[in-house]
């Protein structure tokens, strides 16, 4: 699904608050933004003030708020998943782990290897999520951070979003965090977005024995998934 960063948040909380309420079931969504967008984590008020300028390409950049926490993530040649569930371990990172089982097989049938970061806390002093690697966060084996992930969690349900960083295009991160990106990915250029996310769903089910089923939103959802922004 294609929108703007307030529209993909929104659904996200939606999904959350549903579930929370015992009125949806678990849900898998993959989307990507339709503007270049920095995305801030829910706890992030402190970031440069030229974010709120930028403009790229003619447009300017737009800037969200996340309902989850980490640092900022600038969206651009990337594709965001989002889990909503229940039901998992109450420490934190045994619940990341469990849940990026089906990214770490899902692209390992794409023939990429990755394994969790090992940063520390260090990373709160540095307002961009791709500038370091916690044990939330996946890695190939040269180092480069493909996905890095944030939590929501009310009693026991979860929201958890990242972002696979596919294609970024490095003179809009310099642009944003005055930094170049230090690895690249070694993205094969015959895998579509569509061979991605068929992988990743195939992985899920298997990871989670469960069974998935397309279902869109009806107009009074979307009514309430507008409250949200």
């Amino acid at each position: 699904m294609e929108t703007s960063g307030n529209i993909q948040m929104a659904i996200d909380k939606w999904l959350f608050t549903q579930h929370l309420n015992g009125k949806h079931l678990p849900t898998l969504r993959f989307y990507i933004w339709s503007n270049p967008t920095i995305s801030l984590g829910y706890h992030q008020n402190n970031y440069p003030e030229s974010w709120e300028n930028i403009v790229w390409q003619g447009k300017k950049l737009d800037l969200v708020k996340r309902p989850t926490g980490g640092r900022a993530v600038l969206h651009q040649g990337d594709l965001t998943y989002s889990v909503v569930t229940s039901g998992l371990s109450n420490s934190r990172i045994l619940a990341y782990q469990k849940i990026c089982e089906f990214l770490i097989s899902g692209w390992e049938k794409l023939g990429i290897s990755l394994s969790y970061g090992t940063a520390g806390r260090g990373y709160i002093h540095n307002p961009n999520c791709f500038g370091t690697a916690t044990n939330a966060d996946l890695v190939t084996q040269e180092g480069y951070k493909l996905i890095g992930s944030a939590q929501l969690r009310r009693n026991d349900v979860i929201l958890q979003h990242g972002s696979m960083r596919l294609q970024p295009d490095e003179e809009l991160f310099a642009l944003v965090f005055g930094e170049s990106i230090s690895q690249s990915l070694n993205f094969p250029v015959d895998i579509s977005i569509d061979d991605v996310t068929t992988a990743l769903i195939e992985a899920a089910r298997d990871r989670f024995h469960a069974e998935f089923h397309v279902q869109g939103f009806s107009d009074a959802e979307w009514q309430e998934i507008l409250s949200f922004v």
